[in-house]
């Protein structure tokens, strides 16, 4: 399922709300259109009423997803660079990549 940011904009979930809290439209029917729970719902409902001048669905993440640090990185390298040269290593007596050859090793 999309994230209600990519779905809605601020105005349609503005508008929603609005039309909610008017009692024009009932709470399910707008969290079946929104694709959102009952928690979710009234936590929207609740930013609206605090702030509706700057009420806004849209985020920015504070830290990158996915992503390892440097130390790490370079530490993955190298026990790779490791690896290879086991892979390529003449005197290794493997044919294919032969895991338990290297935990052995370790």
């Amino acid at each position: 399922m999309k994230q209600l940011h990519k779905k809605f904009t601020d105005d349609q979930i503005k508008e929603l709300i609005t039309r909610y809290l008017q009692k024009k439209i009932a709470r399910k029917y707008i969290q079946e259109i929104l694709g959102i729970k009952k928690t979710r719902f009234f936590a929207l409902v609740k930013r609206l009423k605090d702030d509706p001048k700057n009420f806004s669905i849209l985020y920015s993440r504070r830290i990158p997803a996915r992503k390892i640090s440097k130390d790490t990185e370079r530490n993955i390298v190298k026990e790779l660079k490791i690896e290879e040269g086991l892979i390529k290593a003449k005197e290794v007596p493997i044919k294919y990549y032969n895991y338990s050859y290297i935990k052995d090793l370790l």
